[in-house]
């Protein structure tokens, strides 16, 4: 990984093995992916592994928590805003940017949904989706208003998710993602 992405931001071993562990539940996925198999791959001890990390879950959690750090500040951040069409258009951009520096992540949460639904992560990102909703919705709006707020933010995930496989840059079908969850959420905004 390059030293930009936002795994390879930080060269310590507690880094390195999230990465190493997060490639190898790519490939192989979670369940088939041992401590033995991360540790080899790191060529480290299994010992020296355990020092960091005493299960996989503690590996997996811990890339959560580093990755999605910034979306739990975008909603302190949003909590503290007027709920105007500017702060929408931001929380939505910000959000964007954070699951774009998450990528690897995102896309290994969408690959093992039964697992991250085993997992406490599970709770915790639907905590914050249902969050991020009441952010972006407008409680007196017309019902069609409130399904364009909500779209908003699942165009976002569309457009990292769904979208991944489509011939072109991930940055632009990113940004294209955005403009259509901005126009959205500024068609539910003059509407109300």
């Amino acid at each position: 990984m390059s030293s930009s992405s936002p795994q390879g931001r930080r060269g310590n071993t507690r880094q390195r093995i999230q990465d190493v562990a997060l490639e190898l539940f790519a490939e192989q996925g979670y369940e088939k992916t041992s401590l033995r198999e991360i540790a080899e791959r790191l060529e480290v001890t299994k010992a020296a592994l355990y020092y960091h990390f005493k299960t996989k879950e503690d590996i997996i959690i811990s890339v959560f928590d580093d990755v999605t750090r910034p979306i739990d500040e975008l909603i302190e951040w949003a909590q503290q805003q007027p709920r105007t069409l500017e702060t929408k258009r931001e929380v939505l951009r910000r959000y964007s940017e954070a699951m774009a520096a998450g990528a690897q992540l995102y896309r290994f949460m969408q690959e093992n949904q039964a697992t991250m639904r085993e997992l406490s992560i599970g709770e915790t990102v639907k905590r914050r989706l249902f969050t991020l909703v009441e952010l972006l919705r407008n409680d007196d709006g017309p019902l069609t208003d409130q399904v364009r707020c909500v779209s908003a933010l699942f165009t976002l995930h569309a457009g990292m998710m769904f979208l991944q496989h489509v011939e072109g840059d991930p940055e632009e079908t990113r940004v294209a993602a955005l403009e259509v969850a901005t126009d959205l959420i500024t068609r539910a905004h003059h509407a109300s």
